[in-house]
């Protein structure tokens, strides 16, 4: 299926699942469709691995975390984010390292300060490996990091694909 992209979301430096900076993360990139989903593009490495040429299932939920999480920004501003309450994990199929990825979130239930979506795993050859349902917090990132944070290390990039095929 093709999704028509929108727009890019804000990253940082350190985040493990989206920071540039750090060394051992996914470095993911997240980008806003038209149908206010948010899809992720990432490439788990050698040393988030768990068992041979599998990527650690904590790193498949770390990753499903961020992309439901970050759906809520689609709908209000790149400051609005999901502070996680709860999530559920299903593990499908293997998921391996050294490819390029996707996963995509959505929201599912909009209830004010909480709000509740999905989101799933992708392999290259389009099956389904990892799904997840979560339940959210909303808060501004202000209310989760101090002022430097946001001004030194929270930006955007206006490089994306004008569409995504999963």
């Amino acid at each position: 299926m093709n999704h028509k992209i929108k727009s890019t979301q804000n990253i940082s430096k350190n985040c493990l699942v989206c920071g540039i900076d750090n060394e051992f993360g996914l470095k993911t990139r997240f980008h806003e469709t038209e149908e206010n989903e948010v899809i992720a593009l990432f490439r788990p490495q050698e040393f988030h691995q768990s068992y041979p040429n599998i990527t650690h299932g904590g790193i498949s939920a770390a990753l499903l975390d961020e992309v439901i999480g970050r759906a809520i920004m689609s709908f209000y501003d790149a400051n609005t984010f999901g502070v996680t309450i709860e999530l559920n994990v299903k593990y499908k199929k293997p998921v391996p390292y050294g490819i390029e990825l996707k996963a995509i979130g959505r929201i599912t239930k909009d209830g004010g300060r909480i709000f509740e979506g999905t989101g799933e795993i992708y392999l290259p050859d389009g099956s389904l490996a990892v799904t997840a349902h979560g339940k959210y917090m909303k808060r501004k990132v202000e209310q989760i990091a101090d002022e430097a944070f946001v001004d030194n290390e929270w930006f955007g990039r206006d490089d994306f694909p004008d569409e995504i095929s999963i």
